[in-house]
């Protein structure tokens, strides 16, 4: 277990993290994370977004074959879509 530090919070409400902290995460400008509150302690964890892409890629691979099988979807066709994730939702509900 590694030893805790102790950080101020600025007026703004900013914390700085420790360098060696970032270091061994792997922390740098840009760097996202995800806050979280746990009882009375916040959780930070690191987003790791390199799998992202992949997995956004491999969407818009499944979205553009389905395109050319079966059409364009039309305004209509995302407000049924839409109405009919709304009634199951409520189905659910009330059960």
């Amino acid at each position: 277990m590694e030893k805790a530090d102790v950080v101020k919070m600025s007026s703004k409400g900013q914390v700085v993290i420790p360098q060696d902290l970032r270091e061994k995460l792997g922390l740098g400008a840009k760097s996202q994370l995800l806050v979280y509150r746990y009882q009375d302690a916040l959780i930070m964890k690191k987003l790791e977004v390199k799998g992202v892409e992949k997995r956004l890629e491999a969407m818009y691979k499944r979205i553009d074959s389905r395109r050319a099988k079966y059409g364009e979807l039309t305004g209509a066709d995302v407000q049924r879509e839409i109405e009919k994730y709304r009634q199951e939702k409520r189905k659910r509900r009330a059960k």
